[in-house]
């Protein structure tokens, strides 16, 4: 007899106080991983050409560095079958501790590491080699945050409780812009190429050790301890997931294309183009991203209370369907290039893939079964963000292409609200029965 052919166990969850302990070491855990991932895409658009590829010109060097950035999305599904397994195995808890100290010493170990003009080209390979590290532990990173915070909540708490672990990712734009924003504020440009860029990296160390802290304090998930109890575990987790939900596992990757590519987009991509094509400057638009991520800051929770009461499928459609409307109106209006108009449209250009941000956890947990849950989250996601990992290159290959056409960039974000919006109203159709359920 196989998990799936026992009877549903049904498990208490945790208490209030105890889950908002859980979810809090979630949050910050994913602040910490996103503030380490995204201090290297700001790296990427700014000094990474001129530190690391000084040989080529600006715009090939600025290729490569997208190339780079890349290249950490396309190893992260290998670190989701790597931690999914663990996660789905030896539990949640003690996976995330993985996670976070690899990539909190990954990020640091590269503010430590010597340009080209001090090392050759070893400088730019080992560079690759350490966010090859970030991409791999990042993959078995946010599964296990929204597991964390989602398996100790009730299923009628569950919508809330996975968006807001969603909040890292503002949070570690909001770290990493400001931290930016006041080291040019501060510094000459000299200074940041000699030593400034550093410090950002640098800070990934202390960081880590406030968010061991927090994650050690915490205790396993209810609905992973019964799956040993009961010894539900899967054996081959990553097989499983494809044995039994292999149609859900592509709604899962279309429905989180718009969350994690609008980031990929505007807050990458976004940067060089801002300052190439449209004439900003980095101060402004550091300025703007920051004001648009404080935003979310009160809209993720308040997406999250949302999605408990229509369910987190309809959360991520609206967001989709909302994008979709306001994408070509947006990029047109942001070719008059003024300050107001930028900061508009990080926000109206934010709020709506928010939507679909905030519901995504909750979609996505909705859609798998507990033996299977961590594997399959982390598959999916990571396959969603080695999409979106191409998506400034792509953009990139576009404007070459079209000549800089103001449209370019509403052609993909187009594509990603309507790829979400139909898999978000597919998974509305999806019931999957689950092993073991965590409610009062």
């Amino acid at each position: 007899m196989t998990a799936t052919d026992l009877e549903p166990v049904v498990v208490p969850p945790s208490n209030r106080k105890v889950a908002r302990k859980v979810v809090i070491a979630s949050f910050v855990g994913t602040s910490l991983e996103s503030y380490d991932f995204y201090v290297f895409a700001y790296f990427s658009a700014i000094f990474s050409a001129p530190l690391f590829f000084p040989e080529q010109d600006l715009a090939a060097g600025t290729i490569l560095s997208f190339l780079l950035l890349a290249m950490s999305y396309l190893v992260r599904p290998l670190g989701a079958i790597i931690f999914g397994h663990l996660g789905d195995r030896i539990g949640r808890k003690r996976t995330l501790l993985w996670t976070i100290g690899i990539m909190g010493i990954a990020t640091g170990a590269i503010g430590l590491l010597p340009d080209f003009a001090q090392l050759g080209i070893l400088a730019p390979i080992l560079l690759a080699v350490l966010r090859i590290v970030q991409g791999l532990s990042l993959g078995g990173e946010w599964g296990g945050s929204i597991l964390l915070a989602t398996e100790h909540a009730s299923y009628r708490r569950r919508g809330f409780y996975a968006a807001l672990p969603q909040l890292g990712s503002p949070v570690g734009t909001i770290l990493t812009g400001a931290l930016f924003l006041l080291l040019t504020f501060t510094l000459s440009n000299e200074d940041m190429l000699a030593w400034g860029w550093r410090l950002p990296f640098l800070l990934a160390f202390p960081l880590l050790g406030v968010s061991l802290y927090l994650r050690l304090a915490i205790d396993e998930t209810p609905i992973f301890k019964a799956l040993v109890t009961t010894n539900r575990r899967a054996r081959i987790p990553v097989l499983d997931v494809f044995r039994t939900h292999p149609f859900a596992v592509v709604v899962a990757i279309c429905a989180a294309l718009l969350g994690i590519g609008s980031y990929s987009l505007m807050n990458t991509y976004t940067l060089a183009y801002g300052v190439t094509t449209l004439g900003f400057s980095y101060q402004e638009l550091f300025q703007a991203t920051l004001i648009g991520s404080l935003l979310q800051l009160v809209t993720i929770p308040a997406f999250g209370i949302l999605a408990n009461r229509i369910g987190s499928a309809r959360v991520v459609a609206i967001g989709a369907l909302g994008t979709l409307l306001i994408t070509f109106p947006m990029y047109w209006m942001l070719q008059f290039a003024t300050f107001p108009i930028l900061v508009g449209t990080m926000i109206i250009g934010g709020i709506l893939p928010t939507l679909a941000w905030a519901g995504l956890g909750g979609l996505m947990s909705d859609l798998f079964s507990g033996p299977v849950r961590y594997s399959a989250l982390s598959i999916a996601y990571s396959v969603a963000a080695v999409i979106s990992g191409l998506i400034p290159l792509a953009t990139q290959a576009l404007a070459n292409a079209t000549g800089s056409a103001w449209w370019h960039p509403g052609i993909v974000l187009a594509l990603l609200s309507v790829l979400t919006l139909a898999a978000s109203l597919i998974a509305q159709r999806i019931r999957v029965r689950d092993e073991v359920i965590a409610e009062s």
